[in-house]
């Protein structure tokens, strides 16, 4: 079971509340579909809300969740009532973080966050004092719209971890966002299942005139919760890494993630292209070591070899 991506989890329930709360009925549905994830994954996040407040958390300073026929409504302690009194720093602070939860697809900036985060630009002395970019990658209009007139595709991709560019048509089902990039979501026929595609890695969209029947025979209709899902032809590696990569459990999916001593972290991931492995490797340095299996225990070695030898040819 792959781990959660926390910060992502964390900005979609921040985001979740002013949602919520700047309509006067909303429902499960509702939320997964501006949120672009399934309704399970919006239930799980509710469940984390009725913990959310300050210190020492008792039920006065705490976040009251009601579902009542799959429709939510939230209630605020009384201490959430009360006026803020901020330093400009601390108001610069929560201005750029409030910017940055308006940037999670399905942020409504017209609601009652985008309203105080105004007031608050303008308490600070003006206008456009933060501006936060998710990125908007070139096609994902396009795609967008084929999506939703289930138009069939041809698209160039490059695969980051095989690095090479492959020819492919898809059924696009929706585009989403995870972990600061945008995803294509698709049934690939050549993979003949369904696949997530990075649209920045996607190098030319062509029309096929083809249609396509949502969802198809065999595939799922939800969107994935996950940017990668490990299959059974991947190689489960273990890596012990060194204090100054504990980055690599918050950034990639892993199996499992225990602790070390001397701050060291043991991680196991499936690889499903030794050229990503090798990438990952090369950029951790030379703490990592790979503990199994021991047919890979010198892929960091050899690629560093052909790194330097490159720079000597």
């Amino acid at each position: 079971m792959t781990r959660p991506m926390a910060a992502d989890r964390l900005r979609r329930v921040l985001a979740l509340v002013p949602y919520i709360v700047g309509r006067d009925d909303v429902s499960i549905a509702e939320l997964a579909s501006a949120f672009g994830v399934p309704e399970k994954v919006i239930e799980s996040d509710l469940e984390i809300l009725p913990f959310c407040g300050l210190p020492p958390y008792t039920p006065d300073r705490l976040i009251d969740v009601a579902i009542v026929d799959g429709h939510v409504s939230l209630r605020f302690a009384e201490y959430f009532s009360r006026p803020l009194r901020l330093t400009p720093a601390e108001g610069f602070a929560l201005l750029a973080a409030g910017r940055g939860l308006l940037s999670v697809p399905g942020s409504d900036s017209r609601g009652p966050l985008g309203s105080a985060l105004d007031k608050l630009e303008q308490a600070l002395g003006g206008e456009a004092l933060v501006e936060v970019d998710v990125g908007n990658p070139g096609d994902l209009e396009g795609l967008r719209a084929a999506s939703e007139a289930r138009q069939r595709l041809e698209i160039d991709y490059y695969s980051f971890g095989r690095d090479a560019v492959t020819t492919r048509r898809v059924d696009p089902l929706a585009v989403v966002s995870m972990r600061g990039n945008w995803y294509l979501a698709a049934y690939c026929h050549q993979a003949a299942d369904e696949r997530l595609f990075r649209v920045d890695r996607i190098r030319a969209v062509r029309q096929t005139g083809e249609h396509f029947e949502a969802p198809r025979a065999g595939a799922s209709a939800e969107v994935p919760a996950d940017a990668f899902s490990p299959s059974e032809a991947d190689t489960v590696v273990t890596l012990d890494l060194p204090a100054s990569a504990g980055w690599v459990a918050e950034s990639y999916p892993v199996l499992k993630a225990e602790e070390r001593p001397r701050g060291r972290t043991r991680v196991v991931l499936a690889v499903s292209a030794h050229p990503w492995l090798e990438r990952l490797l090369l950029a951790v340095g030379p703490g990592a070591k790979v503990v199994s299996p021991r047919s890979l225990k010198d892929t960091a070695a050899n690629a560093a070899k052909r790194v330097l030898a490159a720079y000597d040819g």
